[in-house]
């Protein structure tokens, strides 16, 4: 399972962004599709998760700014940034927790998207 993230870049405050994840490979059905990101200096935190359901939820920090949204069909996940605000600032991460066929649970990680607002 390999997960790639593109989309980041940098943005003025008050801007917009849209990340994507992509993930490649054969042989397993995906859950939960998550956003992580981590700011220079402080711990990854979670952003944004989303099941395979379609149930989502958001840190405080980005509630009504973010919204997550995944089609399973094509095993892609994106986060739409809107209202960026420079604490946004970070390395975003996706992340995806699955089975494999027979059973066997996986997490696995993008390489992270630099995301940079301005003030």
């Amino acid at each position: 399972v390999q997960l790639q993230a593109s989309g980041g870049g940098l943005v003025q405050a008050g801007g917009s962004l849209r990340l994507s994840c992509a993930i490649s490979g054969s042989g397993f059905s995906i859950d939960t599709m998550r956003w992580y990101r981590q700011a220079p200096g402080k711990q990854r935190e979670l952003v944004a998760a989303i099941t395979s359901g379609g149930l989502t939820n958001y840190a405080d920090s980005v509630k009504g700014r973010f919204t997550i949204a995944r089609d399973n069909d094509k095993n892609t996940v994106c986060l739409q940034m809107n209202s960026l605000k420079p604490e946004d600032t970070a390395v975003y991460y996706c992340n995806a927790l699955g089975k494999y066929y027979g059973g066997r649970p996986f997490g696995s990680w993008g390489q992270g998207t630099l995301v940079t607002v301005s003030s």
